[in-house]
């Protein structure tokens, strides 16, 4: 079906006995004479039985008419935008049709036909993409945004690669259950070229994980030929460089899709491993449909709309005396009337009806703290031990719990949080992970799909900023958008005192502090740590928890033995006084304890704990007992938390005010190395001086 010439910037592809010259793939490509064309009996040989293949045909039928209809209410005005597939139908199909009812698929703008041949009903997919309150996200997201466990269904987010790792995640759950099912992930050949493509391949390569990559090559990313996307000859060839198998097929033959992704996915089953498969395809369409075609030469479009999977099949089947035009159009006329009574069910649906109180209730998935109390007995040991008891106490009460991260198996992790967790838990359980921080918090958020929890350690929280994308745009978004918990959390080595330099000492929870659906906890103290943590992982939702490596192996105190929790969102008070109110988090409780202690200052000091959710009463009730506050944090002031809660302060508590709100942060640089920087950096000798300040003011 394919022949490749050795340039990769010039192949000559024989489709159906046609001559195509690629020159710079997607810029101009010649027709040339046709040469011994293949028949369509020889096009679509196959061993398939008369019932399959009209299924086969009826099934990319139903979705080429709903595209036909969408088009017509795009240009009424009745939806907002529409990606189109036509002509790309048979892969969806063919995919779909070849899994499990059970596995998950994870789609892409073009694959409408996923979504009908896992039979969602037509009236809540047109209600979707409606906006309406009965779409699948409540009109908070579009078109096929949105995913749905009733189908196993995991849609998109417009950023293309997540959905790869989160496709990795799906699959390890499956792999750890033992259930032989597969998964499979869609992508474009523009989605290739982002790091997450690179990321995902590698890590389903090294765990030999059961995931089925789809990529649609269809000519162009948007309006970018695939000559400026890639310069390799087939993006199969990709796969070499994974140690994985891959395929090449013709994306716009149903038969060729269905039967050889049939014969892949058995072989998945069996031996779980990834495969890439390039499905070569044509997007006829504009990108949306605002965006047109005219950047396509006539030629190459009537090249490809002579190869139309549904009418060259459809013709197949006429020929072979396997359907006849009479039931052609009774099955059109059936499609439409069922495609015409479920818009009448979607347009008689009402549009959201909800309130700001609603909206915030839906940001994060329900959960009942339940307290469970700490055992009477104690033990006086540093942070870093509380920390390695919570995940201990937890991964022992969760047989559902993975954790992941780099160096963390044998090794134990770079601080040795995790030494001896892979002869208590297993490799399964505690694995290492390559140095790919996107992927991995992708991957937790496919085990979270799944039904599983994870927790993620990133070796520093410097380092998150290579996992940000999927942090701020998946795991926050997800139970807004489609009522899907994102059962994570992330682990956050932060801070410095250290001497570690600018990409080692960040205490970065601002960069997260503004994104709806993240919460971050932030421990002073051991007994704090180990109880926060253990609740962090109860929780159904992302939590960024942050762990001063400063005070790791410098503060003890005494914890419980045995498993307890603390309730995320409230702050404690560590001294009792009425002079002025600190208020602060992290390493700066003991900067300002120490103070407190030295220069027997009248002051209350309340240690948040957690930043999100905050406890904004805590903070009320302080100052306004005081009227002088101070907001201390390690980051630096500009865009920092302390800075939105100075905000909040002058709010809702500006008639107890005595004096002016003061913030004590660090320099708006980024952190130095050498010690004597590192402490001017610091904000430590600026707050002794801001308190005796705003006690005499």
């Amino acid at each position: 079906m394919i022949t490749k010439l050795v340039n990769a910037s010039h192949i000559l592809i024989a489709f159906l006995g046609i001559i195509v010259d690629y020159t710079t793939f997607g810029i101009q490509q010649n027709i040339m004479t046709e040469t011994s064309p293949l028949k369509l009996t020889e096009l679509y040989k196959n061993n398939l039985d008369t019932d399959t293949l009209i299924n086969l045909y009826k099934r990319m039928l139903l979705p080429r008419l709903i595209e036909e209809k969408m088009l017509i209410l795009l240009r009424q005005g009745r939806i907002s935008k529409w990606f189109s597939g036509i002509g790309q139908e048979a892969i969806a199909i063919g995919v779909t049709m070849a899994m499990q009812k059970s596995e998950y698929i994870l789609p892409m703008h073009r694959n409408l036909g996923v979504f009908t041949t896992r039979d969602i009903p037509l009236w809540k997919l047109f209600a979707q993409w409606q906006g309406k309150e009965d779409g699948f996200t409540k009109g908070r997201d579009r078109s096929f945004h949105f995913g749905t466990q009733d189908y196993n269904i995991v849609g998109m987010i417009s950023h293309l690669g997540p959905q790869l790792g989160v496709a990795d995640g799906i699959a390890l759950a499956q792999k750890l259950k033992n259930t032989g099912l597969a998964t499979a992930v869609f992508t474009g050949e523009g989605g290739t070229s982002e790091g997450d493509f690179h990321e995902a391949l590698n890590v389903a390569s090294v765990w030999s994980l059961p995931v089925l990559f789809c990529i649609e090559n269809n000519g162009y990313g948007l309006s970018t030929p695939t000559s400026e996307q890639y310069n390799c000859e087939n993006l199969a060839d990709r796969a070499i460089g994974y140690g994985m198998e891959s395929h090449i097929i013709d994306g716009n033959n149903i038969v060729e899709v269905y039967t050889k992704i049939s014969s892949i996915l058995n072989d998945i089953r069996e031996n779980p491993k990834p495969v890439l498969v390039e499905f070569k395809t044509f997007r006829r369409r504009g990108h949306e449909e605002a965006s047109g075609t005219k950047y396509v030469p006539d030629e190459l479009m009537q090249y490809w709309e002579q190869r139309d999977p549904l009418t060259r099949f459809e013709q197949y089947l006429i020929d072979e005396n396997t359907i006849t035009s009479d039931q052609i159009e009774d099955w059109r006329n059936a499609i439409k009337n069922d495609i015409n009574a479920g818009l009448e069910t979607a347009f008689a649906k009402a549009l959201p009806q909800s309130t700001p109180q609603q909206e915030l209730a839906d940001v994060f998935a329900p959960h009942e703290y339940v307290p469970v109390e700490p055992s009477g007995e104690n033990t006086n040991i540093r942070l870093v031990d509380a920390i390695k008891d919570g995940l201990e106490e937890s991964m022992n009460r969760y047989d559902n719990l993975v954790i992941m991260g780099q160096d963390i198996a044998e090794y134990g992790g770079v601080f040795k949080i995790t030494d001896g967790f892979v002869e208590k838990f297993g490799r399964e359980r505690v694995r290492n992970t390559p140095i790919c921080e996107s992927a991995i918090v992708e991957a937790a958020m496919g085990l979270s799909i799944a039904g599983m929890k994870a927790v993620v350690e990133m070796q520093f929280a410097d380092f998150v900023s290579s996992g940000f994308n999927p942090i701020v745009n998946y795991l926050a978004k997800s139970y807004y958008r489609w009522n899907q918990k994102a059962d994570i959390v992330v682990r956050m080595p932060c801070g410095a005192g250290v001497g570690a330099g600018p990409f080692h000492s960040q205490t970065n929870e601002a960069w997260f502090y503004t994104i709806p659906g993240l919460k971050i906890v932030y421990p002073a103290f051991p007994a704090d740590a180990k109880g926060l943590l253990t609740a962090s992982i109860e929780n159904p939702n992302p939590v960024l928890f942050f762990e001063h490596k400063a005070l790791y192996r410098s503060v003890y105190g005494d914890v419980p033995h045995g498993y307890y929790n603390l309730p995320l969102g409230k702050a404690a008070t560590i001294n009792h006084g009425n002079d002025l109110s600190i208020i602060t988090y992290g390493a700066g409780v003991h900067w300002a304890k120490q103070l407190i202690d030295e220069m027997h200052f009248d002051i209350d000091l309340i240690d948040l704990r957690t930043l999100a959710p905050l406890d904004t009463e805590s903070i009320k009730g302080s100052v306004r007992k005081t009227g002088k506050v101070i907001i201390l944090t390690e980051d630096n002031l500009t865009g920092s938390v302390a800075a939105d809660i100075a905000g909040f302060i002058g709010e809702e508590c500006f008639e107890y005010l005595d004096a002016p709100i003061r913030r004590v942060g660090s320099l708006d640089t980024p952190i130095p190395f050498e010690k004597g920087l590192e402490n001017n950096y610091l904000p430590t000798s600026r707050l002794k001086i801001c308190v005796k300040e705003l006690l005499d003011y």
